[in-house]
């Protein structure tokens, strides 16, 4: 009988802050310029430079702290990890080791199962990017970028609390979620903005010992997380099986081959000879900071959701779903709160806004349509003045331009047609050219009064209350 094995995950979750300028300068952070354009002398490592801490920073890292329950430590320090590789301009990265400003902490998700658990944060720390290198296989040799040099990170260190790859994907949409919620970082992982590397071991089920663990880089989307994870246990069981022992060492998962390979051996901390930096000061938090940031904390999801249930006639899908992107929740709240009907302008979201953001791949933070522009075309529709079919149309345009429906309409002539005259003549016209239909709906055939609607929607080019015509229909048939 082959044995049972577990799998033992712990997290190491690099999350990329929203700050405007850069951790130790007045550099630009902004995502897609061109290489080396947003650069000075600190995060370039010239000789002399000085860095300076950006207080945002360190209130970003607190609040991820505090919604994540950790202990936040009121006297931290900047640490230096010593390593040399070209992206690292200093030789070494500003990092915290020895004092991170938030230890001890958890965040509770929900099982395979069912039920609850908390998966335990070892420490939370703050540090600077590397660069960036580009391999040119044209010329043969690589190229570095330093715009990235000095953007601010935080390091998410979670205890070795997971069994599974879904519980890993809970926990990494759970810290997702609050950090997007405190606005500390758009977390998209198709950026770079979050990224996770994945310690990994297995071990006889019921036994008390870690096996010997691995760390896998270059995660970055949720897909390749789940398929590293159910890869690297495999070999690892199969290498157990085989009599073989696991090294404990760094690989790269390459989604596109579906496997991993060794990068290099595991370095332990005393390998980056860490020490303080000289060049930075001690952080001290006062008890008035503290106080200040927590008093800042938004409302989160799990009390979102609550509101909502209370405040709002929609379905609980409807709320996961809306609650479940921030961008989604703020566009919601503020139509509401600008006359609409929550369910519909739930309806707008759930339907019509999904369906494009899946169709032209938008992430919800990308939407451009503003909440009053929804709440008008809610009202056009409300008001009989555009039929479903034209506020689709209209909503599209809005969609892509964030145009006014109002203007839209009016520009585009689609308002209906409210003429009862215009209709009725229409209508005997359509009649009179469609014998056969007439007939059928005379005889009993219900669906011939679909096609003589359908033709008259057609004649007024869209134009008509689909329940006006039909109800005009019936009456002159």
């Amino acid at each position: 009988m082959s044995k049972q094995y577990e799998t033992v995950i712990g997290l190491e979750v690099h999350v990329e802050l929203a700050t405007k300028t850069k951790i130790f300068c007045g550099c630009s952070t902004a995502f897609g310029a061109k290489p080396n354009t947003q650069t000075c002398p600190v995060c370039t490592g010239m000789p002399g430079s000085l860095p300076v801490l950006n207080k945002q920073v360190l209130e970003y890292a607190i609040a991820v702290g505090l919604a994540t329950n950790c202990e936040i430590t009121r006297y931290a320090k900047f640490d230096r990890k010593n390593y040399f590789y070209p992206d690292n301009p200093q030789n070494y990265q500003i990092s915290q080791l020895y004092l991170p400003i938030c230890r001890n902490g958890g965040v509770e998700i929900e099982t395979e199962q069912g039920g609850k658990k908390t998966v335990g944060i070892h420490e939370i720390h703050m540090e600077e990017d590397a660069g960036k290198l580009i391999h040119d296989e044209w010329e043969d040799c690589s190229l570095v970028d330093y715009n990235r040099s000095g953007v601010p990170l935080i390091e998410i260190v979670s205890e070795p609390d997971m069994r599974s790859a879904e519980e890993v994907i809970a926990y990494l949409e759970k810290l997702r979620l609050l950090i997007q919620y405190l606005g500390a970082s758009d977390c998209k992982l198709q950026e770079g903005s979050m990224r996770a590397d994945v310690n990994l071991s297995v071990r006889e089920a019921g036994a008390e010992k870690f096996g010997t663990r691995t760390e896998m880089k270059n995660l970055n989307s949720f897909r390749a997380i789940t398929r590293a994870i159910e890869g690297e246990a495999e070999r690892q069981i199969d290498l157990i099986e085989a009599g073989e022992s696991v090294v404990q060492e760094t690989r790269r998962w390459d989604d596109a081959k579906g496997e991993s390979y060794a990068m290099r051996s595991k370095e332990d901390a005393q390998d980056y000879r860490y020490f303080p930096d000289p060049d930075l000061t001690p952080v001290n938090v006062s008890g008035e900071m503290l106080e200040e940031i927590r008093a800042k904390q938004p409302e989160f999801r799990t009390e979102k959701m609550a509101r909502y249930r209370e405040e709002f006639d929609i379905p609980d899908y409807d709320i996961e779903i809306i609650t479940g992107e921030k961008a989604l929740a703020d566009l919601f709240e503020a139509t509401v709160a600008l006359g609409a009907q929550p369910k519909k302008v739930s309806n707008w979201i759930m339907g019509e806004t999904l369906r494009l953001m899946k169709e032209r791949e938008t992430d919800a933070s990308d939407l451009r349509f503003s909440p009053e522009n929804l709440a008008k075309l809610i009202a056009l529709t409300d008001t009989k003045q555009i039929n479903s079919s034209v506020a689709k149309e209209v909503f599209e345009a809005m969609f892509e331009e964030n145009v006014d429906p109002e203007q839209y309409v009016e520009e585009k002539g689609l308002k209906t047609v409210n003429d009862e005259g215009a209709l009725k003549k229409t209508i005997e016209e359509v009649i009179a050219a469609n014998p056969q239909s007439v007939e059928d709906y005379r005889n009993g055939k219900e669906k011939a009064i679909g096609f003589l609607v359908g033709q008259t929607m057609k004649a007024m080019k869209g134009k008509a209350d689909p329940g006006a015509v039909n109800r005009m229909l019936k009456e002159l048939l």
